[in-house]
């Protein structure tokens, strides 16, 4: 091989490998900004506890070049119920995951959602922008997460609620760029107040 055909062969698999070393740092940054839960209530309805919640997503221009590029993200919501007591560790009553995907669809120009359920057909919204999806995303309205008979009314009951976002199914481009690694996730803070009946 010529000298200068294998120096650039080398430079074009040193620029490669630059590229691959540097992803992680890159996906671990696409996450940075706000992710909280930044209220959650309650409500009883018909003996049905049904939960309302508002939480603000990360969103930045990395998040979407990389939806644009295929990557699909899954939000995760975790609820926990527990029955508080004095001397010993708390009781979980309940524990229930709310998770949805967020992906980009080239065709349409939209982001799509949709929430990830195997016992229900996965109903798509989509939306035009980014920011509409991630505040969709953000909104829990009445979503059933505890019935009366599963509580004392002689107990006092503490509900905690956490968000998180991590990477989701990939292109098969990505998947075979990106196949040794699962770092891109990120958690809010628990999120708990005092059940009131």
């Amino acid at each position: 091989m010529h000298p200068r055909r294998a120096h650039n062969v080398l430079a074009s698999l040193l620029a490669m490998l630059a590229v691959l070393v540097a992803a992680p740092a890159a996906r671990a940054d696409a996450l940075d900004g706000l992710l909280e839960v930044r209220s959650a209530y309650v409500s009883v309805e018909q003996g049905v506890f049904q939960l309302y919640a508002r939480i603000a997503y990360p969103v930045n221009d990395d998040i979407r070049a990389a939806l644009k590029d295929g990557l699909t993200l899954t939000f995760d919501l975790d609820v926990v119920v527990d029955r508080e007591r004095r001397f010993w560790m708390d009781a979980t009553v309940e524990e229930l995951k709310l998770q949805r995907e967020l992906s980009y669809h080239a065709v349409s120009d939209r982001y799509v959602t949709r929430e990830v359920d195997p016992r229900t057909s996965s109903e798509l919204h989509s939306y035009a922008t980014l920011e509409e999806a991630l505040e969709a995303l953000g909104t829990i309205d009445a979503w059933p997460i505890l019935v009366t008979p599963k509580l004392s009314l002689d107990r006092q009951y503490r509900v905690s609620l956490r968000a998180g976002v991590r990477r989701g199914r990939l292109s098969d481009t990505l998947r075979v760029l990106l196949f040794w690694t699962d770092d891109w996730h990120r958690e809010s803070e628990w999120f708990s107040w005092s059940l009131q009946r």
